[in-house]
């Protein structure tokens, strides 16, 4: 099971960072994916910053814990992803349920639960080295 975990918890990473460095290299494409749309040259240069900054930060954690089969580094995907998740539900609160808010939602739930598991399962057996 703790390698199981491990190769999730590297996909997740590895997922994470290919969002990271599509809002990098093609910011505008992947906006429009986001339903988000950048006003002028500072709102691409935020979109390449801001974007990024969120999901290579919290991919790196993933990946260090995940090669390590270390329990702490999840701590920040974990925190991450639930304060994105937290927000969507702000939103749902406040906008109302659309076509496009579940799916977001899923994946970020999803994500959570499964470094949550991890979490719990590399603690319970720590790292070696």
């Amino acid at each position: 099971m703790r390698t199981a975990m491990r190769v999730i918890i590297g996909l997740i990473g590895l997922f994470n960072i290919s969002i990271g460095l599509g809002f990098l290299l093609m910011p505008a494409k992947l906006g429009a994916a986001f339903f988000v749309s950048p006003i002028g040259d500072q709102g691409m240069a935020t979109l390449r910053a801001d974007f990024p900054g969120f999901f290579i930060g919290a991919s790196v954690f993933a990946l260090v814990g995940a090669w390590r089969g270390a329990a702490r580094p999840l701590l920040v995907p974990m925190l991450m992803l639930g304060l994105a998740l937290f927000g969507r539900i702000i939103s749902l609160m406040s906008e109302g349920v659309l076509p496009t808010s579940i799916q977001p939602m899923v994946a970020e739930a999803v994500m959570v639960a499964l470094l949550a598991i991890a979490y719990r399962q590399f603690a319970a057996a720590p790292a070696k080295g």
